[in-house]
C-alpha cells in the first residue's frame, strides 16, 4: 500500500499533466463564454465532449483542417469512411473545430492576432474539460529561405523580426516579452517520423514570424516598400545566418502561450517558395494542394504511431 507520502506526490503528477492556465480569475467565473467557439461551460458539458483529448492540430484555414481530420480519421480506422465531420462551432463563423476520437483540429486564421484570440478559448476549453498529456502542433504553410519549395520545416525556435527567440506583446501599456522555445523532445520525434516520408525533404531550424505578409517579411510586392532588392536579400541572408529556414506569422505567440500553460507543442510548416528566388507564390494549384499535404501527412503518422505505441 502506498503511503501518504506517495499517494501525495503521485496526485501532484497527475495534476500536472492537467492542462493550466496562468489567470486565477478564471477560477471565479460562474460561467465562462468561449464566445468565438460558439461555447459555453454553463451549456455545453466540455468534460463529455473533449475530455479524450489527447492531440490538438491547429491550421489557418477551415477547409485544410476539416481535410486534415478527415486524413486522420480514415489513418486511424475512426468513423466511416468519406464522412463530413460536423463543425463544432457551428453557431460562429470565426473558426471552424472538428474531432475524431483523441484527435481536435481547429483553424485560426491568419496572423497572430487571430490564432492568440483562438489560442486563448481554445486553452480554457482544454482546461474545462479536464484534457490531460495535451500535445498541440500547428500545421500550415511558409516560406522557405535557401529552401526547395515543398520542404517541410519542424520548428526548433520561434523567433521575432530581430531573430529573438522571443514574443512581445503591450499589456496595460507595458511591455511584457514571453520565450517562444517549443518542446524539445517533440521535434526530435516528429524529425524521427520524418524518416519514413522520404518523398519530401524535412529539416528542423527556426522559423522567423512576423506582422505582416509583406513589408514585414520583406516582399518587394505589396502596396508599400521602402527597401530595394539588395535590402531584401541582405536580411534574408542574415535571418538565414541566425538560423531561420522559413517565414510564417504565427508561431512566435502560438510557442509562447503554448509553453506558458505547460503544453507540449510543435510547428510544422511545408514551404511553398524560396524567398530568395522571389516574392510570388507561382506554383499550380494541384502542387500547392499537394505541398499543403506533407505536415498532415507527418504530423498524422506521428498521432498513429503514439497511439500505437499507447
Amino acid at each position: 500500500m502506498a503511503s501518504a507520502g506517495t499517494q501525495t506526490k503521485e496526485l501532484e503528477n497527475d495534476n500536472a499533466c492537467f492542462v493550466q492556465l496562468c489567470n486565477p480569475n478564471i477560477a471565479t467565473l460562474k460561467e465562462d463564454v468561449l464566445y468565438h467557439f460558439g461555447l459555453s461551460t454553463s451549456t455545453h458539458d466540455l468534460p463529455a465532449m473533449f475530455g479524450d483529448v489527447k492531440f490538438v492540430c491547429v491550421g489557418g484555414s477551415p477547409s485544410r483542417m476539416k481535410g486534415f481530420i478527415k486524413y486522420v480519421a480514415a489513418e486511424l480506422g475512426l468513423g466511416r469512411p468519406g464522412e463530413d465531420p460536423p463543425n463544432i462551432c457551428e453557431g460562429t463563423d470565426r473558426y471552424a473545430m472538428f474531432k475524431v476520437g483523441p484527435v481536435l483540429s481547429v483553424s485560426h486564421g491568419m496572423g497572430v492576432p487571430s490564432i492568440a484570440i483562438m489560442l486563448h478559448e481554445l486553452l480554457k476549453l482544454l482546461y474545462h474539460a479536464r484534457c490531460s498529456s495535451v500535445t498541440i502542433i500547428r500545421i500550415g504553410t511558409s516560406g522557405g529561405i535557401g529552401l526547395e519549395p515543398g520542404s517541410v520545416v519542424i520548428t526548433r525556435q520561434a523567433v521575432d523580426a530581430y531573430f529573438k527567440p522571443e514574443f512581445e506583446q503591450v499589456v496595460l501599456g507595458k511591455r511584457v516579452v514571453r520565450p517562444t522555445d517549443l518542446d524539445e523532445r517533440l521535434v526530435q520525434e516528429l524529425s524521427e517520423c520524418s524518416k519514413d516520408l522520404r518523398e519530401f525533404r524535412t529539416v528542423v531550424g527556426n522559423t522567423m514570424c512576423t506582422m505582416d505578409f509583406y513589408e514585414g517579411q520583406g516582399r518587394l510586392d505589396g502596396a508599400l516598400c521602402c527597401y530595394t532588392e539588395r535590402d531584401k536579400q541582405a536580411y534574408l541572408q542574415a535571418a538565414l545566418a541566425a538560423g531561420v529556414q522559413n517565414i510564417e506569422m504565427e508561431s512566435s505567440v502560438f510557442a509562447a502561450m503554448c509553453r506558458a500553460c505547460g503544453l507540449r507543442a510543435a510547428v510544422v510548416c511545408v514551404t511553398l517558395l524560396d524567398r530568395l528566388e522571389g516574392d510570388q507564390i507561382c506554383s499550380p494549384h494541384n502542387v500547392l494542394a499537394e505541398f499543403q499535404q506533407r505536415p498532415q501527412r507527418l504530423v498524422g503518422l506521428f498521432i498513429k504511431k503514439c497511439l500505437a505505441g499507447a
